[in-house]
């Protein structure tokens, strides 16, 4: 492309907010140039779990594409979630109810079926030398890469998703939703469990390659598809943007990151003694509320306490009945035990642990967690304490007193910014 028809790779900047407008001649700059003709597209989402203003860029995906691609289809990137009903894909991505074909014409939508392995492809095997190496030695199990086969199947795969602080791989995004977006159990767990060896509260909001990046994108790059990535920063809670970014996934996302991290990370400077976090209705879980845990726990003091309220919550996960066999615990719980646990998906453990927090273990001295997690939620007393948590119930939150109190972080809604301490 010559200079004079190059367009940015990137839009905005943490401080300003996009007029709609601009995203849309953004995104058509770079979609149009794409060389789609004859070609098959699978465009990869992610699912209401995150803010996204998604009717409007898959308008403008459809606008570009439709009619020059032999075929489109939306793959719902779930990982390991609960699949989203039809009246929430329609919401989710701007069309009424039963009218896909009316809106997006010749657009074929679908979750990620995670749990079927009749629709997931092997592209290679990570060896385990490889894995040491890319873990830093953390890992060498050799891992087969599966993945959805929309994916493998299409000539071109379009990731369009938003870019936060994340608490597995550092920030989110670009290849990121490909793996575990929407890949098979092996890579899932694999790259989890090493999130979960490193530590939530250490990784998360980390720029750059971490060794849960490196991992997920040398299995990117078994990906026989051309991949492009439209990545956003998205205003926490709203359908607004920050910034938009295109390119290879990898460029794109790294684009996207630094300013996520300029936009979704607040300073704090001293520790508090404890926060509430009040979680949103598109968490339907503790599995996926958890978040207002790690977007918090740099900032609690040592024998502090995180608050999660949300009262429209009543499972502890939709998807994984195992976290409620082992409960809540720190990371050493686990690796001190390991020949008790290893058996269990090792990505439910890291969920495990990153909900549970920093703290120790041994068999003297027994389980000593850095802070207290509890939850103010509709699940009952006895259940919750039953994994290892406490129990609140979400009719005393007084979340005016809260705010009143100095000692005290009221974050609502909370689970996408970071909070981190100055020093």
């Amino acid at each position: 492309m010559s200079s004079a028809t190059a367009v940015p790779t990137i839009i905005g900047s943490p401080e300003e907010v996009l007029d709609p407008g601009e995203v849309r001649a953004f995104v058509a700059d770079h979609l149009d140039r794409l060389p789609v003709e004859g070609r098959s597209v699978c465009v990869v989402v992610p699912d209401g779990t995150r803010s996204c203003p998604l009717p409007l860029l898959l308008a403008e995906v459809h606008r570009a594409l439709a009619g020059r691609a032999r075929s489109i289809t939306v793959l719902i990137a779930l990982g390991t979630h609960q699949p989203m009903s039809g009246d929430r894909l329609a919401a989710h991505l701007g069309y009424a109810d039963g009218e896909l074909e009316r809106t997006y014409p010749g657009v074929t939508v679908l979750n990620h079926e995670w749990w079927d392995p009749a629709t997931l492809v092997s592209v290679g095997v990570i060896p385990g030398e490889r894995v040491a190496e890319l873990s830093e030695g953390r890992l060498s199990e050799p891992v087969d890469v599966r993945i959805n086969r929309h994916v493998v199947e299409a000539d071109l795969a379009l990731v369009v998703g938003p870019v936060f602080p994340h608490e597995v791989v550092g920030f989110s995004g670009g290849d990121k939703y490909f793996f575990p977006g929407v890949a098979g159990p092996e890579i899932i767990d694999l790259s989890h469990w090493l999130g979960a060896l490193i530590s939530s509260v250490e990784i998360i909001g980390t720029r750059g390659i971490t060794p849960v990046r490196a991992v997920i994108e040398e299995a990117a790059s078994m990906i026989p598809t051309e991949r492009r990535a439209l990545c956003l920063v998205v205003r926490s809670g709203a359908a607004d943007l920050h910034a938009v970014s295109f390119g290879d996934p990898h460029t794109a996302w790294a684009a996207a990151a630094e300013v996520s991290a300029g936009s979704h990370v607040t300073y704090l400077d001293r520790p508090v003694s404890r926060v509430v976090s009040v979680m949103p209705a598109k968490y339907s879980d503790i599995w996926t509320a958890a978040k207002g845990f790690y977007k918090l726990e740099p900032v609690v003091a040592d024998g502090g306490e995180v608050v999660i309220v949300a009262p429209h919550i009543s499972t502890v996960s939709e998807s994984h009945p195992e976290i409620e066999e082992i409960g809540y615990h720190c990371r050493d719980y686990f690796t001190a035990q390991w020949e008790r646990f290893r058996h269990l998906p090792w990505g439910v453990i890291a969920h495990s642990t990153h909900l549970r927090g920093a703290g120790t273990y041994d068999a003297e001295h027994g389980e000593r967690c850095r802070v207290r997690v509890t939850l103010a939620t509709g699940i009952g007393r006895e259940r919750t304490e039953s994994v290892n948590l406490g129990w609140a119930d979400p009719a005393g939150i007084d979340l005016e007193a809260a705010r009143a109190d100095p000692d005290t972080l009221v974050v609502d809604p909370a689970g996408e910014i970071l909070y981190r301490l100055r020093s």
